[in-house]
């Protein structure tokens, strides 16, 4: 068992050429599995329901299901990211987190009594629930489990091991969820909902568990030292941010059912679901480097740039396969889904391209702290999608990809050339500020043309900490580290005369 609380172990060099250890590749693998994992028992989930239920329950559920979901993600309040990106020093590190999944757990199950309670103005074939005190209480503590569900993701995800993730959010969430709806055939609708509630309760249990034997986790309340209330507009920005990039994806649906009606939403649905599973890739990997340099911040522009690699190297040939097959998956569905979605699976498949980017540039400005910039590019992205979807729907099913695909593409042009833009006035600042306090004349414009072409050369810009060394992190590698490094070590090979004696 690994202690939270335990020095940092350093991992000795070994080899020549042998670098400070990252996981990006690693970690992208099993994030993208745990995600494949998780939409694969999801399917298992609906067919063993679809077999026990009659289809007017299964429709009925689904609503509540996808309420359950997006309550949880509105529960998260940000604090997801800010586990990963400000983690606490070693002896606050369990207090943050027990703090960070109490709160998120409260709010998730008021959120759910909230939706119970206005169940009258926008779903009233849902009431049932709320007519049943137990039912109801039910739901709300599955909010809460689910929003405590996915935030465990990132403490795993923070401490470099989300190979976690791919047995707990996926494998044992999954066969929680399959096992069931069998035994609850008796419940009618809410059977269904209990099923994946019970999936997200077990899942939060195992996680705490898990923690507790492979990071030493103990709950603890003290707020001393959490860095939650110190990072709060961090964590509120990055929400917001997330927000307004789900947007497009609640309403774009909604667009197509009301003006192109019921048969070319589902033709929809099933093209999107296609392509959200490739662009699974490059939020996979942006996840992974966004826990990667928030432990080494001085490689910010490094591990940017491989991570681009990467996200080009698997993207580029997935869309191309998907371009080409996207006839054979479809007729998977029927061949109605085949003739009539594979133009629009097409142009979501090209789309990935923008989409990547997008998604990319965003995970910078995040990593860069620039939140307006990445609220901007977000707001654009849904603005553009939405409003183009609105405009052009009536013409056809594939426009509606078009503007799915103008929108990333434009916001993805705007990330990152504010990221560039944001690091080369903070370098100027900066430059400015030193050749003041100097008193050299003329060099504050030398020091600004030596701050932009160094730019890329350094970690990622923060305004209000502009002094602080990279070894000074969140990660440092020091006694105050809230994570074991798995592969610590000077990033420069030895010469000769430092290697030590056989």
């Amino acid at each position: 068992m690994t202690d939270i609380t335990a020095p940092a172990a350093v991992t000795p060099d070994r080899g020549r050429h042998r670098r400070t250890g990252d996981r990006i590749y690693r970690s992208s693998f099993f994030l993208l599995v745990s995600t494949v994992v998780t939409a694969g028992l999801s399917f298992v989930f609906w067919v063993v329901v679809a077999r026990f239920y009659t289809a007017a329950q299964v429709g009925l559920a689904t609503s509540l299901i996808s309420a359950t979901s997006l309550l949880a993600t509105f529960s998260l309040l940000g604090l997801n990211n800010t586990l990963i990106r400000f983690p606490a020093r070693r002896e606050a590190r369990n207090a943050q987190i027990s703090q960070a999944l109490l709160l998120v757990g409260i709010v998730g199950c008021a959120a759910g009594g909230i939706y119970l309670l206005g169940l009258p103005l926008y779903g009233a074939k849902l009431e049932f629930v709320r007519e049943d005190w137990m039912s109801a209480a039910a739901f709300a503590a599955f909010c809460g489990c689910a929003a405590a569900s996915m935030l465990v993701k990132s403490v795993f995800n923070a401490a470099r091991i989300p190979e976690y993730n791919v047995l707990i959010d996926g494998l044992t969430q999954g066969a929680s969820k399959v096992a069931v709806p069998a035994l609850l055939t008796g419940l009618g609708v809410f059977g269904i909902v209990a099923s994946a509630g019970v999936g997200y309760a077990v899942t939060v249990v195992v996680a705490l568990l898990v923690l507790r034997r492979r990071l030493g986790f103990r709950a603890d309340l003290r707020t001393r030292g959490t860095r939650l209330r110190e990072k709060f507009r961090f964590s509120v920005a990055s929400h917001v941010s997330n927000l307004v990039n789900l947007a497009p994806v609640l309403a774009t649906p909604l667009i197509v059912l009301h003006q192109l009606g019921a048969a070319e939403a589902g033709y929809f649905f099933v093209a999107f679901q296609i392509a959200a599973m490739l662009n699974a890739v490059s939020t996979a990997v942006g996840e992974a480097v966004f826990a990667e340099v928030s432990h080494q911040e001085s490689r910010f522009r490094e591990l940017m740039l491989r991570s681009g690699r990467i996200i080009a190297a698997v993207q580029v040939p997935a869309a191309a396969v998907v371009v080409a097959g996207g006839g054979l998956l479809l007729h998977v569905f029927g061949a109605g889904y085949a003739q009539h979605a594979r133009p629009l699976l097409t142009v979501l498949a090209i789309a990935a391209l923008p989409v990547a980017l997008n998604t990319w540039a965003c995970f910078a400005l995040k990593l860069a702290q620039h939140m307006r910039h990445l609220i901007a590019a977000n707001a654009i992205m849904a603005v553009l999608s939405i409003g183009l979807s609105v405009a052009f729907a009536d013409r056809g099913l594939v426009w509606v990809g078009y503007a799915w695909a103008v929108g990333n593409a434009v916001a993805g042009v705007f990330a990152t050339a504010s990221l560039i833009w944001s690091q080369a006035t903070s370098r100027y600042a900066v430059a400015t500020s030193e050749a003041a306090r100097d008193g050299v004349p003329g060099q504050a414009a030398v020091s600004y043309e030596r701050a932009v072409l160094d730019a890329s050369k350094d970690g990622p810009d923060h305004p209000d900490e502009f002094t602080r060394r990279p070894s000074e992190g969140p990660f440092a590698l020091d006694a105050a580290s809230p994570y074991p490094s798995p592969s610590a070590g000077p990033s420069r090979p030895r010469s000769r005369s430092e290697r030590p004696a056989p």
